[in-house]
């Protein structure tokens, strides 16, 4: 049996060329959603426990199943060990062969240090951005202007935190914490201006 496996962070991933041709060589495909650092995989787990010997594992693109060159590395011996072949669909590699197990390791080595590349880019990217003064991350969910709203309707009485979520279409713990965040900025603001 020819078991493929297809790894995604979030649902919205397009996973259809993988799919497609994981379909043409494989007897079955399976996906998962999951962060690639994600401690717990349960179909990754299930799908290596159906494999016996003589069965071939299959994964399109190395980064797709694996958090790391060391835990590719483990996985694929760990295969080879129980006799299951493991291959990379997209670069023909093979470990049921000796030259695919040494091509194996080479690509592996290459993923590794291409992520880690991608991931400092990311970071130096990051505090440049940080250093220019622009805002990173999801923007506000609420104005300047809704939180003194809701912290005066609040003040007065005449609102609950509940009922003043629900008037702002927010979650009643993204206004708590817009409410303790302005009041934060408040606080700094008076002691600045009180030295």
């Amino acid at each position: 049996m020819k078991l493929g496996y297809i790894r995604v962070s979030t649902d919205d991933q397009m996973t259809a060329r993988q799919i497609d041709r994981l379909k043409a060589i494989c007897d079955e495909v399976v996906i998962e959603t999951v962060s690639a650092a994600a401690r717990s995989r349960p179909v990754y787990k299930a799908v290596l426990q159906r494999l016996s010997a003589g069965d071939s594992f299959v994964i399109w693109d190395l980064d797709y199943a694996f958090r790391s060159t060391v835990d590719a590395l483990l996985e694929a011996e760990k295969l080879r060990e129980r006799r299951v072949h493991f291959q990379i669909a997209n670069l023909n590699v093979d470990t049921a062969t000796p030259e695919g197990e040494l091509y194996y390791t080479i690509v592996a080595a290459f993923a590794r240090f291409e992520r880690r590349t991608l991931i400092r880019r990311t970071k130096e990217g990051l505090e440049v951005a940080k250093k220019r003064g622009t805002r990173l991350g999801r923007p506000p969910a609420l104005s300047v202007e809704q939180i003194a709203h809701a912290r005066a309707q609040l003040d007065s009485g005449a609102e609950t935190v509940g009922g003043m979520a629900s008037v702002l279409k927010v979650d009643r713990g993204t206004l708590r914490r817009a409410l303790a965040r302005g009041q934060d900025e408040a606080d700094s603001s008076f002691i600045r201006a009180s030295l």
